[in-house]
């Protein structure tokens, strides 16, 4: 059965060229163009993800991102205005699955639709020994990072920095709710090395450590890591 995905966009063009892409995909794609229309239709019909807009002529996307997950399981996938990094954090924090930037590659948004999608049915969980980010691989047995299959160099105190923040994907930690995580490992005499060995694991795993996609930065909060790696 094909997977139903409720589009929430008031661009007519935009929608229209993604129901078409992934209708070609094998997927049922429904629009609305507004945020309570978005709101009718989930009620009156069940999807299987939601594509969500933060920018809406009769709502603000972050609130109805708010009710939507208060209200329903279903994955969301937000679309922010490039250059707005505070959106895409508040909408992981509020229960977002993902992000994608505008604009963006057809190609992406289906790739990102069923990376939520397997992980819906049963994808990533915090208790298996092996936590799979799309081509990230956390392996928590091992102590060890790998990116396509290829091991990435870090110290044990940079891996269990990576491991708390990968374990609450989503989630804003703070320096100091780290340093509080990880009371177990050998702690560094200043919080503010956290930063620097942030700044070291991006640097192995992100493709470019200058625009992270993986461990996002909150100014003044802290850090939180995106849920979704696929690439």
């Amino acid at each position: 059965m094909a997977e139903r995905i409720l589009m929430i966009d008031d661009d007519d063009r935009l929608a229209g060229m993604v129901s078409d892409y992934l209708g070609g995909a094998g997927f049922r794609v429904t629009v609305a163009g507004t945020g309570r229309d978005g709101e009718a239709q989930l009620k009156r019909e069940t999807f299987d993800a939601v594509i969500l807009d933060l920018m809406l002529p009769d709502a603000d996307g972050l609130d109805l991102c708010r009710r939507l997950r208060a209200g329903s399981d279903v994955p969301i996938l937000m679309l922010t205005a490039r250059g707005e990094p505070m959106d895409r954090v508040v909408g992981l924090e509020l229960g977002a699955d993902d992000y994608l930037a505008k604009p963006f590659e057809p190609r992406e948004l289906q790739a990102r639709l069923r990376a939520i999608l397997r992980r819906r049915s049963g994808g990533t969980s915090p208790k298996e020994d092996v936590l799979r980010f799309g081509r990230l691989e956390i392996d928590k047995g091992a102590r060890v990072v790998r990116v396509d299959g290829e091991e990435r160099s870090i110290t044990s105190y940079q891996f269990a920095i990576l491991l708390a923040l990968a374990e609450r994907a989503g989630r804003v930690l703070s320096r100091d709710a780290l340093m509080d995580v990880l009371k177990g490992e050998k702690l560094e005499a200043f919080d503010r090395s956290v930063d620097v060995h942030i700044s070291r694991i991006r640097a192995a795993i992100e493709d470019d450590p200058k625009k992270p996609r993986r461990i996002l930065t909150l100014r003044g909060s802290g850090y939180v890591f995106a849920r979704d790696q696929d690439r």
